[in-house]
């Protein structure tokens, strides 16, 4: 049982649990002891792409845990809560209300490598112990900045490639007439982001930029590395895998993790080599990581090219 099930986690649930879950429902499937591994934590106040990896595939979890992410999320203004998200209690309050337009004037002070301070309510270590822990026992938490990509941020309702004037704008999130100009009560975004980013503190920080504050009110997640919501199964589907639902509608390949990373043919004598962690001499390709597979298209390695060798980075066990 080795390959991938995306879970569309619901919100609620934390991701412990849902690596529980699926532990639960491959021992009703009848598949045994299988080893589980998640691919990425998700709050359970958050909802949307979970990787869940099975057996083999969680060789590749660190890669999963590294890779970029896409995030819509809902800022509420006027209130900043302790956990900036919609749980906690209120810290600070304003009654200024931004516009559209002045949100997207200062989306560009947070797109690109930036400097963010971590949420105090947060899985982070400090002196060994969860910044959550002390905080919740009311300890003074001081968070560190730290350095962190933000790809791409934009409106969640605007086409990035469209800048014509009749643009539809989110009528529910704006009181007043004035497309743009109205005071916004929320506003939702969508981000692409790279590993270590807190959407909660992005959200916080671009409320103040825009002289109020705020709080995270929604959090969803499209895309994890290569897997998105198109690939992702409700939690009621995979509760039907232990009732006898057919295992392909369920479980992606192992490679379905590795679509990001050239696929290298491999010899009989070069497979052979790697499965047994040498390194092989006489390879003909481009420096660089690979995934190499066997004549019959299963996968035997992560593979780093140098130099004309193929080493192996982290062998499957197939």
């Amino acid at each position: 049982m080795n390959g991938w099930i995306i879970l569309d986690k619901p919100v609620g649930l934390g991701s412990t649990q849902a690596v529980g879950a699926v532990k639960r429902v491959c021992r009703e499937a009848g598949l045994g002891k299988v080893k589980v591994g998640h691919g990425g934590t998700l709050d359970p106040l958050a909802s949307g792409v979970l990787p869940i990896a099975l057996g083999e595939a969680t060789k590749l979890c660190g890669r999963m845990l590294d890779a970029s992410k896409t995030y819509d999320f809902t800022i509420a203004f006027g209130t900043e809560t302790a956990g900036l998200d919609a749980e906690g209690e209120v810290v600070a309050t304003s009654d200024m209300r931004p516009t559209l337009a002045e949100i997207e004037a200062v989306l560009p002070r947070f797109t690109g490598p930036i400097e963010q301070v971590p949420p105090a309510y947060s899985a982070i270590k400090i002196d060994g112990q969860r910044a959550y822990d002390r905080a919740r026992k009311g300890e003074a938490v001081e968070m560190k900045a730290r350095p962190v990509t933000v790809h791409s941020l934009r409106h969640a309702g605007l086409d990035p490639a469209s800048t014509a004037a009749d643009d539809e704008w989110s009528s529910d999130q704006v009181r007043g007439d004035d497309r743009g100009e109205g005071a916004l009560e929320s506003i939702t975004l969508t981000a692409y982001v790279s590993k270590g980013t807190y959407v909660r503190s992005l959200a916080r920080d671009i409320a103040r930029a825009v002289g109020t504050v705020g709080h995270v009110t929604m959090l969803r997640r499209s895309k994890a590395g290569p897997f998105d919501l198109l690939q992702a199964i409700s939690l009621d589907k995979l509760n039907a895998f232990g009732q006898g639902a057919a295992q392909s509608e369920i479980i992606l390949p192992l490679e379905a993790g590795l679509v990001d990373i050239p696929a290298l043919n491999l010899s009989p004598e070069a497979a052979g080599a790697i499965r047994q962690g040498r390194v092989w001499t006489g390879g003909c390709t481009e420096d660089g990581l690979y995934w190499g597979r066997d004549s019959d298209m299963r996968p035997v390695a992560l593979i780093e090219a140098l130099a004309g060798t193929l080493k192996v980075v982290r062998g499957f066990n197939l």
